[in-house]
């Protein structure tokens, strides 16, 4: 078993319930010690952009923002997909601090070396 998890998803404000459940993820695995990173794709490179998800909530109660927030504050990997964010047109300017783009070719290599939860 690896302490490394690489956390995807591809939905973002269109659905709350399941972004928001991808950073909680993300904040449990790294509270039990885990390696933590969290890969955006499609419609979820929203997340990490300035402003979009500080009023997005699951149907459990849980904040997106406030689940980021930890994220952020611990160091976690935050990584939006390139192209898909560039075809939102989204800058690497316009990420909360604590994130950046990257490739498919990275979570690849990512994934080849971690337990994988896709969402």
């Amino acid at each position: 078993m690896t302490d490394n998890i690489v956390i995807t998803a591809s939905c973002g404000t269109d659905n709350p319930n399941r972004s928001t459940r991808a950073i909680h993820l993300a904040m449990v695995a790294h509270k039990e010690g885990k390696n933590v990173t969290l890969f955006l794709l499609d419609e979820a490179v929203y997340l990490v952009k300035k402003g979009m998800i500080d009023n997005l909530k699951a149907a459990t109660g849980d904040v997106a923002d406030d689940l980021m927030t930890y994220l952020q504050a611990n160091g976690v990997t935050m990584i939006a997909c390139t192209p898909c964010a560039k075809a939102r047109q989204i800058a690497e300017t316009d990420l909360i601090d604590g994130a950046r783009f990257g490739s498919a070719m990275e979570l690849i290599q990512l994934a080849s070396a971690a337990s994988v939860i896709s969402l």
